[in-house]
């Protein structure tokens, strides 16, 4: 409703990752909007796995239909002027999305406010995450805010600082 009444219409609904709890909803979406899933192929066995998943946490079972689109590292995005970046860690084929003119970074569960995502779940690697976030994400610009998965905002350059897990 709110996205009719912005005149607005969603035509792609692009993945950080296929955790259930970014995606279980994701049929769902995507029969009321008509809009294409997008995601990156190495997160495939986890998406196919979202039954074993929910299972795991006790969370009820929603098939979820195959991805339409998959992400390559430095794809730019049809909306908003991005770019997509592969910054594995968390899962083998964790994104971000970089939004330069905005000075955004949608970070996933890649990068917290003074944290980053798990690495001991499926394909979860530290040194990794570690690499991703050093070499892709700290190389962008300080002054950009960090959209993250869960929890709050921050800027990217408190977190080059402050980050107790990943130091610039």
């Amino acid at each position: 409703a709110r996205l009719e009444t912005h005149g607005l219409k969603v035509v792609s609904i692009i993945h950080t990752h296929a955790h259930l709890d970014h995606f279980l909803a994701s049929g769902q979406m995507k029969e009321k909007t008509g809009a294409t899933l997008h995601l990156h192929k190495e997160d495939q066995f986890l998406w196919d796995n979202l039954e074993m998943q929910c299972r795991m946490f006790g969370v009820p079972y929603t098939p979820v239909p195959a991805p339409d689109q998959w992400l390559s590292d430095d794809e730019e995005l049809a909306c908003g002027c991005g770019v997509a970046l592969h910054t594995p860690g968390h899962t083998p084929g964790s994104m971000s999305f970089w939004f330069p003119q905005d000075k955004l970074l949608i970070a996933g569960d890649t990068l917290f406010k003074r944290g980053i995502g798990r690495t001991d779940l499926w394909g979860g690697d530290y040194p990794t995450i570690e690499r991703s976030i050093k070499q892709r994400l700290y190389s962008l610009d300080e002054d950009a805010t960090v959209v993250t998965g869960h929890g709050a905002d921050t800027r990217l350059g408190d977190e080059m600082r402050d980050n107790p897990f990943v130091r610039a």
